[in-house]
This record gives C-alpha cells, structure tokens and sequence, in this order.
C-alpha cells in the first residue's frame, strides 16, 4: 500500500483549463477527484500496480482554506507549499512509509528524501480520467 503525496498546485497548473480564474474551485474539484483513489489499485508511472493507502494533499496560497473531502488529507502550507511538501515526505520516509510523490516541479523533486519514488501530473490526471474519478460539474 502506497501513500500519495500530491503538490496539489503543480497538479492543478497541469492543465489550462482556467484554473487561474479561481484556483480555490479548481483545487476542490482536484480534491474531490482524490478522494476517490484510497483502497483502489492504479497502474503506477512504471507500469506495476500501486494501490492507494491514503491520500495527502497539500494545498497552499488562495487554496489554502478548501474543504478537506472525506478520504483526502490535507496539508494546508502558510508559506511555501514546496516546504511544507518536502517536510511531509522526509517525514514519511522516516516512518518508513510507501510514497509516491506527484510533482513536475524539479527544485522539489531535488529536496526529496533519496529514492523517493516520483510521478508527474499527467500521470495522475491520466489515473484519475480512467477510473472515472471525474470532476464535479
């Protein structure tokens, strides 16, 4: 079982479909998306089967106040989001937790405990779209 770690801004930015114009709103749909992953298996970024533990996402700037949506838990940064994101997985590693890390941002990717496994957003998205974990209309 496989904890995920998701940049929740980086994700969010992936894709330009207007996030910018409320990046709360784009940020809760990402969420609510997420919390249909725990217990589920997904084909993981090198092709095996990663099956979900748990969720945590960390949200920061205008999202930092989103709702927390059962089977999501939700880091909320005061600062950098970057920070926060890379004490969460030092911290999980010394636990000696399974993490997959969903990041495209390479100065993060940098601050991550060595041999932290890491995806990029589009691999997440995909995850999402094929299981039906659509966002809310």
């Amino acid at each position: 079982m496989t904890l995920l770690l998701v940049d929740a801004a980086n994700v969010v930015g992936a894709r330009p479909d207007g996030w910018w114009r409320d990046r709360a709103g784009a940020t809760t749909r990402l969420l609510t998306r997420l919390a249909g992953l725990p217990g589920r298996p997904v084909t993981g970024p090198d092709g095996g089967t990663v099956v979900c533990a748990d969720v945590v996402a960390v949200v920061e700037g205008r999202a930092r106040d989103v709702p927390a949506p059962d089977g999501v838990r939700v880091e909320r940064a005061t600062g950098s989001g970057d920070d926060v994101l890379a004490a969460c997985a030092v911290r999980l590693d010394a636990q000696g937790a399974p993490v997959l890390v969903v990041t495209a941002d390479r100065g993060l990717r940098a601050r991550l405990p060595a041999g932290t496994r890491v995806a990029g957003p589009g691999w997440l998205l995909a995850v999402l779209d094929e299981l039906g974990c659509a966002p809310p209309a």
